[in-house]
C-alpha cells in the first residue's frame, strides 16, 4: 500500500506552533520518524494564509529534504500555490490536491504533462463547484470529468490517486456505503489507477477513534483502496495494512508481513 505520511500538517496544533517558531528540528524529526516507518511520501501542508503559503512550504520542504530523500506530497487547497511550491522539490512527488472545482485541473495537469514532470503524481478529489456530492453516482460523474481531462493532457491513470472523500461516519446518512461503491466502481473501470483516502476523517467526533479507523481501512482496502493518507508511525494501523494485504492475497507467502514484523515496524514494541 502507498503510505502518505500525514504528520507534517499545520492543522495539527504542535506543527502549527513549530511553523510559527520556524522550528526546523521539529519538522525534521517528524519527517525522519515517518521515513523510518516506511512511508512512501511525506505530506507537507502549511495551513497558513495563502499569502504566506509558498514561502512557508519552501521552508518546510527544505527541512524535510535535509533528512530524507522520500518524495514529498505538496499539500495545499490552492492550485496556484501547488504550481509554485512543487518547484522546491528535488525529485518528483505528489500534488495534493486537485478536484473538479474551478480551474484546478487546468492548472496542475498541464504542469504534469510537461516532459520534465512526467513522474509527478496527483491526488484528485471527487468534488466540484457544487461541493461534495452526496451520492455515489454524482461523485462518479466528477470522476468521469477528471478522467476526461486527464486523457486530454495525456496523464496516465497510474499517476492519479482518486480520493472519494471520506466524511464523518457519525453525520453520514448511509455510513460508508457511498465510499465503498465509489472505490469499487473506480477500481473496476481503471485497474491501474490509485485510490486514496484520509483514513482518520471517518472517525471525527467519535470515541475510541482508532477502532473506527481500523475497521474502515480493512473495508476500503477490500473494495480497492491502495493508497492512504495516514500516520505510518501508528504500529497498530500499519500492522493492519500489512495483515490486510496478506489476507487479500496481495502478499505472496506473507513475505511482506513477515519482513515488517522482523524489521520492527509492526507487532509488539521491542
Amino acid at each position: 500500500m502507498i503510505l502518505i505520511g500525514e504528520k507534517i500538517n499545520g492543522s495539527i496544533p504542535a506543527v502549527a506552533e513549530a511553523i510559527a517558531r520556524r522550528d526546523g528540528e521539529f519538522i525534521k524529526n517528524r519527517a525522519r520518524m515517518q521515513a523510518e516507518a516506511n512511508a512512501t511520501f511525506i505530506d507537507c501542508c502549511a495551513s497558513v494564509p495563502e499569502a504566506e503559503e509558498v514561502e512557508t512550504l519552501h521552508w518546510m520542504i527544505d527541512c524535510i529534504q535535509d533528512v530524507t530523500d522520500l518524495p514529498i506530497s505538496v499539500d495545499s487547497p490552492s492550485a496556484a500555490v501547488l504550481a509554485e511550491a512543487y518547484r522546491f522539490c528535488r525529485k518528483p512527488g505528489l500534488f495534493n490536491s486537485v478536484s473538479g472545482e474551478g480551474s484546478k485541473l487546468d492548472t496542475i495537469f498541464p504542469i504534469m504533462a510537461q516532459e520534465a514532470n512526467q513522474e509527478w503524481q496527483v491526488i484528485a478529489l471527487l468534488s466540484d463547484d457544487t461541493g461534495i456530492p452526496k451520492c455515489a453516482a454524482d461523485r462518479l460523474r466528477v470522476f468521469d470529468k477528471i478522467m476526461k481531462k486527464a486523457e486530454e493532457y495525456q496523464i496516465a491513470p497510474g499517476r492519479i490517486h482518486i480520493d472519494p472523500l471520506v466524511e464523518m461516519l457519525c453525520t453520514s446518512e448511509d455510513g460508508i456505503a457511498t465510499n465503498i461503491e465509489v472505490i469499487r466502481t473506480v477500481r473496476e473501470r481503471y485497474p491501474e489507477i490509485h485510490i486514496t483516502a484520509a483514513v482518520s476523517n471517518i472517525s471525527f467526533n467519535l470515541p475510541a477513534r482508532k477502532l473506527i479507523n481500523q475497521g474502515f481501512l480493512v473495508l476500503a482496502m477490500n473494495a480497492g483502496l491502495d493508497s492512504g493518507i495516514l500516520d505510518p508511525t501508528n504500529r497498530d494501523l500499519l500492522g493492519l495494512v500489512y495483515a490486510t494485504e496478506a489476507l487479500l492475497g496481495m502478499d505472496d507467502y506473507c513475505m511482506e508481513y513477515i519482513g515488517a514484523y522482523r524489521d520492527g515496524l509492526i507487532g509488539p514494541v521491542r
